[in-house]
């Protein structure tokens, strides 16, 4: 239904009827499950979780103008992370901001690789986290490895510092730091992990991605060049230098990436040790060694 059809609602206008209208503005502007989508909008602005929405029947005349701001703002197709300002990843709640991409549970599977490869979890000390954006893939892999210390690098000062402020409300910030610096151009010793989750979106590509993605997250950490590879190219020559002898990278791919990453691994001596799938079947993490001679 348009606005004209299921009025706006008024003043003194109970959460029902608000929901009922978020609702109907988030499905006509072709959102994922609007009506779940509108009682998240309405939990946040209450403070509340949805099961907490059971126990409400009216609001307030100044949260029910912070709903209609909400939903006009998710039918324009902000991120519900960029209204919200936080988004879950891993064990971890996370402060978002469109400095940088939005944590998805996709990328978790990175960590549940990190965790299968070495499950002791004395055998990680230390982790590098290049193009750590909001720190989620460092926080996560810290929260498991709880001997271990690490390093996030991004090249947006505003990204390093909201990761910076996350690893605080972590209560992680004594065992890591946030840089801002090109990938490991500041980077000098080696670590038992390093992550990254690099932009990956052929250029021609990114014309075709949802609106969510595509008006409000940061260009610089989807444009993967013409073929979507430049990072990972810069990323694995440098990884000899940044990998303990034992050490493992972990990186993030896009949909068909993981057939270019073996010769990408040969040309700097290094080999890959497995490719994992998210839980959508599409390979989503490359695990990477030190190539051993037989």
């Amino acid at each position: 239904m348009k606005e004209d059809v299921l009025a706006v609602p008024g003043e003194g206008a109970d959460l029902r009827t608000c929901l009922g209208w978020g609702g109907a503005q988030l499905r006509d502007a072709g959102v994922d499950d609007p009506r779940r989508e509108a009682r998240l909008l309405m939990a946040h602005v209450l403070r509340t979780d949805l099961a907490g929405l059971l126990a409400r029947e009216r609001i307030g005349d100044s949260e029910r103008i912070a709903f209609l701001s909400a939903v006009r703002r998710r039918a324009a197709r902000e991120p519900m992370a960029h209204i919200t300002g936080r988004a879950g990843f891993w064990s971890l709640e996370l402060e978002t901001s469109p400095a940088t991409l939005i944590p998805r549970a996709d990328s978790e599977t990175l960590i549940e690789a990190l965790l299968d490869y070495r499950p002791a979890r004395e055998q990680v000390g230390s982790v590098l986290d290049l193009g750590t954006g909001t720190g989620c893939l460092l926080l996560a892999a810290l929260s498991e490895y709880r001997g271990a210390w690490g390093v996030g690098v991004d090249i947006a000062p505003d990204a390093a510092r909201l990761a910076a402020r996350n690893a605080r409300q972590a209560g992680l910030d004594g065992r890591c730091v946030m840089l801002a610096a090109d990938w490991a151009s500041s980077i000098r010793g080696t670590f038992d992990v390093v992550f990254s989750n690099p932009p990956y979106i052929p250029r021609g590509d990114l014309a075709g991605l949802m609106p969510d993605v595509r008006e409000y997250e940061p260009a610089r950490a989807l444009d993967g060049g013409r073929d979507g590879l430049d990072a990972y190219r810069a990323l694995t020559e440098a990884l000899p230098l940044l990998l303990a002898h034992d050490g493992v990278a972990i990186f993030e791919i896009g949909i068909g990436q993981e057939h270019s990453m073996p010769s990408l691994a040969r040309q700097s001596g290094l080999e890959i040790v497995d490719i994992r799938a998210d839980l959508g079947g599409i390979p989503r993490a490359v695990l990477m060694r030190h190539r051993r001679d037989a």
